[in-house]
């Protein structure tokens, strides 16, 4: 079992935020392997006797996962220095623990899958499943920007497109798993994309290489889950159908990785 930070193995496990877990850490309230520990940079494992706030802290068995429709203008993270929504600010408190999957940006909306396990978290986030998207692109669509979608793309300066703060520059875009052209004209054109790698801000990327602004994102589905006609700003739970596709989907994963647990 890999080692992990102490505070990421609380709030993994807890209702506790990172932020959080560090001031129980920081208050002196966890001890590992009957010591108190305030360093924030101690690794641990499940292997240690880790106590919070007198209580054995045990892994978390089983998981649950969420289908939200973010709508535009919440960011999906804990919390925001610029006091901007985030997405916990309208999920009931009682999923403040869950973990998304993967981000929608500010401006974006749709389908966001959110879970209690870390391990299926990193597994859905990594592996190779389809998500589909509506876009509105400020522009018209080019036989090279077909081509590209088709083909793929190298961009060596990738940063029009992406936030402002990422570090990110350039970017490898695999071709589209699928693309159907809904409008095309000179001043707005849009599309029904489905890609599998999900890098950051991918789309916004892509299209801006061509100097196509995205205006409009809805994600719409994620592997076999569905928004359906989920309202913006609400939660549903995974129906028993879409739970035992990812359960399959799971089982696939840890035969690929020869048995290693996927996170």
């Amino acid at each position: 079992m890999e080692e992990q930070r102490l505070n990421k193995i609380i709030s993994h496990n807890t209702k506790y935020s990172r932020r959080e877990a560090d001031k129980l850490i920081a208050d002196g309230l966890v001890s590992v392997d009957g010591k108190v520990v305030t360093d924030l940079s101690t690794k641990v494992t499940f292997k240690n006797k880790i106590i919070l706030n007198g209580r054995k802290l045990f892994e978390k068995e089983g998981y649950s996962v969420l289908v939200y429709h973010k709508p535009k203008g919440e960011l999906v993270s804990k919390k925001d220095d610029r006091g901007r929504k985030v997405i916990y600010d309208t999920l009931p408190k009682k999923y403040g623990h869950y973990l998304s999957v993967g981000r929608l940006d500010f401006a974006s909306e749709g389908l966001l899958l959110l879970c209690d396990s870390p391990v299926v978290v990193s597994a859905l986030m990594h592996g190779d499943l389809e998500r589909v998207y509506y876009i509105k692109i400020q522009g018209e669509i080019t036989p090279l920007m077909e081509s590209a979608m088709k083909e793929g793309l190298y961009i060596e300066d990738a940063r029009k497109g992406g936030h402002e703060d990422s570090d990110i520059r350039s970017m490898n875009f695999a071709p589209f798993a699928n693309y159907r052209i809904i409008k095309n004209r000179p001043t707005y054109s849009t599309l029904k994309i489905t890609i599998i790698e999900g890098q950051n801000r991918e789309l916004r990327r892509f299209f801006a290489h061509f100097d196509t602004p995205v205006v409009d994102l809805k994600r719409v589905s994620y592997g076999r889950v569905d928004l359906g006609t989920l309202k913006p700003g609400k939660v549903r739970f995974l129906e028993a159908n879409e739970y035992a596709a990812l359960r399959d989907y799971l089982s696939y994963v840890e035969q690929k990785n020869d048995g290693q647990p996927s996170a």
